[in-house]
């Protein structure tokens, strides 16, 4: 691998952090951001505040939520040998978002989980829908021996949940349903420090597992029956993967909401940057890629000159999906 391709990602990374950090409504010099940030005191008091409170939440929670989203994604192309998986394929975010759904739009159904959801009480709910989904799939993984036929299980959950919040949006009131729909942009910039250590942790554990997996997802490239020849024991790799991918796209979805396209787009334009198979190091480049991808998408959404903010999702969808559509039409056959 070419190591001048490999120190782009943390230089990209590291631009973008402090470019993500110096961008608001309000204009505050670099330097004055670079003092408070080493304990220094700022020119003026307010900036500090909302450099601490504001700025470097966001930038940070667009870091564990790229580099979670990315990680997830990667497995899950590995895992199902598809380069279209993504890490929702399992039916995690439909389970989340189902269950924020019913807490928003409950009420018309004669359903009322409950009366003032905060956004702590929002999280845990989407995490126990996310947690839910989690259960239904280890119990198939435990029956199927195919991954394919798991991953069709996981599209036809989602289809289901789907409809399901389709019906609720129907006979919902206006107001009810425009707060699911905000939920569903994505948000990058509410989390507090409580939540950031919530979802470093999450990230912590989802990356452990996936780093012990580096030699059996390098086995699942050629397949169940290649992994199977080397000795790596199916069912139990399988699980611990798909457990990683839920604990991280389970977290991020129940703190930022569903965001999509990042898990799918990143693992591809990784590869084609560092040309490597090797999970070992697909899996800090592909976590390196998608914090940049996330700080770039941020840095895009706050309109440079406005002081208006784009949804994230939209954002996410209108970088991704070209760069999928590239992909596939530069390799129609391309495996992960």
């Amino acid at each position: 691998m070419n190591r001048n391709r490999w120190l782009l990602l943390p230089l990209l990374l590291a631009f973008l952090f402090g470019l993500n950090l110096s961008l608001g409504s309000v204009r505050i010099p670099f330097g004055q951001i670079l003092t408070v940030l080493t304990g220094g005191d700022a020119t003026d008091p307010v900036w500090a505040g909302i450099v601490w409170n504001f700025r470097l939440t966001k930038a940070l929670t667009c870091i564990l939520a790229g580099s979670g989203l990315a990680l997830a994604g990667l497995q899950m192309q590995t895992l199902f040998r598809n380069a279209l998986a993504g890490p929702d394929m399992l039916g995690l975010s439909a389970g989340a978002s189902l269950a924020v759904a019913l807490i928003f739009m409950g009420q018309a159904a004669g359903i009322r989980l409950l009366y003032e959801p905060s956004p702590w009480t929002t999280a845990l709910v989407a995490s126990a829908g996310c947690f839910a989904v989690v259960i239904i799939m280890l119990a198939i993984a435990q029956r199927l021996r195919d991954n394919v036929s798991l991953l069709l299980v996981g599209m036809m959950i989602s289809a289901a949940v789907s409809s399901v919040v389709g019906i609720l949006q129907f006979v919902s009131k206006a107001e009810e349903m425009q707060i699911y729909i905000v939920w569903t942009f994505g948000s990058l910039g509410s989390l507090s420090w409580p939540e950031i250590a919530i979802l470093t942790f999450a990230l912590f554990a989802g990356t452990v597992l996936a780093i012990r997996s580096a030699k059996a997802l390098n086995a699942w490239l050629l397949g169940q029956h290649y992994a199977q020849s080397l000795g790596v024991p199916i069912k139990r790799s399988r699980i611990i993967i798909i457990v990683s991918t839920c604990i991280l796209t389970g977290s991020i979805t129940a703190f930022c909401g569903p965001i999509g396209f990042v898990g799918l787009a990143v693992p591809h334009l990784v590869k084609l940057l560092v040309r490597t198979s090797d999970h070992k190091i697909l899996i800090p480049a592909s976590m390196a890629g998608g914090a940049a991808l996330m700080l770039l998408c941020d840095v895009l959404a706050q309109l440079p000159g406005s002081t208006q903010v784009l949804p994230i999702n939209a954002v996410t969808a209108l970088i991704g999906a070209p760069v999928v559509i590239w992909i596939i039409l530069r390799h129609p056959r391309m495996q992960p």
